[in-house]
């Protein structure tokens, strides 16, 4: 088993959950997500990207990393050109860290959509800020490890038939979801969150550091 941490341009704030799932990953940073390297504290083992968002402050030890670059006007975002990379060097699951937050919503919509697709393909892909966490739901039943009151959403992409969630402060059994209800969002940990679905598309957003508001 090979997991592979890509570094993404969007917010991100180090967690011990975080740094837990570090742990014995490959890193390749996506472009401007040089940064949260450096914030970590860590040297990816490759840098991605037509390098046109590079730190202005970016350590020496930085800037000697290996290089895949491409020019600016492509077809595949950093981000995309970073997967593909850890999957040529044998990726067999995926931290996507930086793919929310930040100036490009479309962007993050973007990585919700590939984290379903690479798990549809067979690629375990967790999406993460650190404090904010996406986890892509197939059909069958999935299990989380969740601390009892995190705050967790269901966001389909799809109409949804048969979601039964259980471990849950508003537990769902059996039910079916049109697509663009909000009878998925804003939901509570409380147990062991276990979620299953017969078809459809799906992403739980899970919140296990919830930042304070401002």
């Amino acid at each position: 088993m090979s997991r592979f941490f890509i570094l993404l341009g969007g917010e991100l704030v180090r967690t011990p959950r975080l740094e837990a799932q570090l742990q014995g990953s490959r890193v390749i940073a996506a472009d401007a997500g040089m940064a949260h390297a450096v914030m970590l504290g860590i040297l990816p083992e490759l840098w991605v990207g037509d390098f046109d968002s590079v730190p202005d402050d970016l350590p020496e030890s930085h800037r000697g990393i290996e290089k895949q670059v491409f020019p600016a006007e492509k077809d595949k975002t950093d981000g995309e050109l970073a997967i593909a990379a850890a999957l040529e060097r044998g990726a067999t699951s995926l931290i996507l860290a930086g793919a929310f937050g930040g100036t490009r919503t479309d962007h993050a919509f973007l990585h919700l959509s590939l984290a379903l697709r690479l798990a549809e393909d067979g690629i375990p892909t967790l999406l993460t800020s650190g404090a904010q966490e996406g986890q892509p739901l197939l059909p069958g039943t999935t299990e989380f490890d969740y601390a009892d009151g995190t705050l967790f959403s269901v966001l389909g992409l799809s109409e949804l038939s048969g979601l039964t969630e259980t471990g849950a402060k508003w537990p769902l059994d059996n039910v079916e979801v049109g697509f663009g209800s909000s009878l998925t969002l804003s939901n509570e940990v409380s147990g062991t969150l276990r979620i299953a679905l017969k078809s459809g598309r799906a992403v739980l957003i899970a919140h296990p550091y919830p930042l304070p508001e401002h």
